[in-house]
């Protein structure tokens, strides 16, 4: 999941990490939002992470929350980059694993979701999740990076790494979501 240019120094990878989430970030609308049932009809998943990333539909809310941005997407891989930052700490002082979690979860959710065709949909059945590294503020980036390992009709599975511009590995995971038809609505 890594590219070889992220095998540069880390601090020449933080700068160009920095760099293309400035970009990405200049193109998305300003204001989070819900995709309407019109941005999306028609629309494979890909499509959708495409049109978000043109800045045609809003980046949603909790992204926004949670400080974290989509940098990446291809069919069945995806790369969002996130700021650890002091207010997502536990009573420990460290990252909570919450905040792990939910960037895995999106890489790898979104993953398989770029895979599948107008009119289906996804959500995680089972996440697994495994922290090998403390995480704090004082790692100013880190990248979730979700990969699909199995596409199919009905069941999908994505597998994901949290890693930081050293390249070190702060968490790793796996998920399985059903795959489903779906008429978007938003209520």
């Amino acid at each position: 999941m890594t590219s070889p240019t992220d095998a540069m120094d880390p601090e020449e990878t933080l700068a160009r990490w920095r760099v293309e989430e400035a970009a990405v970030r200049a193109r998305l609308q300003s204001a989070p939002g819900v995709a309407s049932p019109a941005q999306v009809a028609g629309r494979s998943g890909l499509q959708i992470f495409q049109a978000l990333l043109a800045g045609e539909i809003a980046p949603p809310p909790m992204a926004v929350t949670l400080h974290f941005t989509l940098l990446r997407i291809e069919s069945g891989f995806a790369v969002f980059q996130g700021q650890p930052g002091f207010s997502y700490y536990n009573p420990m002082g460290t990252v909570h694993g919450g905040w792990f979690a939910t960037m895995l979860d999106t890489a790898m959710g979104c993953a398989v979701h770029s895979t599948l065709p107008a009119g289906k949909a996804y959500t995680t059945l089972e996440l697994k999740l495994n922290l090998v590294r403390a995480l704090t503020d004082a790692v100013p980036l880190v990248r979730a990076e979700g990969r699909l390992v199995h596409g199919g009709r009905q069941v999908a599975t994505a597998e994901g790494r949290l890693v930081g511009p050293d390249r070190k590995l702060y968490a790793h995971a796996s998920t399985t979501c059903p795959v489903f038809d779906c008429a978007f609505r938003r209520t």
